[in-house]
């Protein structure tokens, strides 16, 4: 028989993993098996006012440095430590991927990202038409290859310090839906322009350098793209962080929709 105290003990634990009992966003661990294979996620879940409405989304692709299988360090830079930091007010549904040691945003994995981001819109009531997808380095390629893999599917993109080419001789970094064409931004800038995209990167970036983003914001241009580009004149690689604290840049996605 329970006593009074391991009653309270259970509405306690109740309280602390339901969603819409938390007095701030929560982030959610979550798995997903695809191929023979088990990914772990998180999931931000955003404080509610009504229950009923549906939440904005967004799709988070990190870069190298977070890749593994801890389930946790793809909310540990880039977007996570904003959200984090604005638990209480951050108004949208964010999902967290996280991608194996020496894998990129392309095949299975995409896959596992967008199969992840399916079952968060499903189990939280996510609205289909205010799906967005950002990603930082690596991830900003995998903006790029996603988008392409489903391009109905997201209202607004936003890639940070990406690109479409590999800029080193090293471990792959490149969208590789394209590079067989001649242009293959010109290429990756026709299967996305309709899609209206915010470009972000840091004038200094040694790692992926800013001709990657120029270049595709030229293309986005010349196909007719809703297209806007900021280059943090003192940035370096991590562009990020300044991105994710542009308040014009929030306002401008979760205006977007798709219908």
């Amino acid at each position: 028989m329970l006593t009074h105290a391991s009653l309270l003990l259970l509405v306690l634990a109740s309280a602390t993993t339901n969603p819409a009992a938390a007095a701030t966003g929560q982030f959610l661990e979550r798995e997903i098996s695809l191929g023979g294979e088990s990914y772990r996620y998180q999931v931000f879940v955003p404080l509610r006012h009504d229950d009923r409405a549906k939440l904005p989304v967004i799709l988070f692709l990190h870069g190298s440095g977070e890749r593994g299988d801890d389930g946790m360090r793809q909310t540990q830079a880039g977007l996570g430590p904003y959200v984090r930091k604005h638990a209480t007010e951050f108004p949208a549904l964010v999902v967290f991927p996280q991608s194996p040691e020496g894998r990129s945003w392309e095949g299975e994995i995409a896959k596992m990202a967008l199969a992840a981001l399916d079952a968060s819109v499903q189990e939280f009531g996510g609205d289909l038409d205010r799906i967005t997808l950002t990603g930082m380095s690596r991830g900003g390629y995998g903006t790029y290859s996603l988008a392409m893999m489903k391009p109905d599917k997201f209202a607004a993109l936003v890639p940070i310090c990406g690109g479409i080419t590999s800029p080193r001789h090293e471990e792959p970094l490149q969208v590789s839906e394209v590079l067989a064409q001649d242009d293959p931004f010109a290429a990756a800038a026709a299967r996305l322009k309709h899609i209206p995209t915010w470009i972000f990167h840091g004038a200094k970036d040694d790692v992926v350098p800013p001709q990657q983003s120029r270049k595709m914001f030229a293309a986005l241009k010349e196909a007719g793209g809703d297209v806007r580009y900021t280059e943090l004149s003192d940035a370096n690689h991590n562009s990020w962080d300044a991105a994710y604290r542009d308040e014009g840049m929030w306002s401008w996605l979760f205006a977007q929709r798709l219908r």
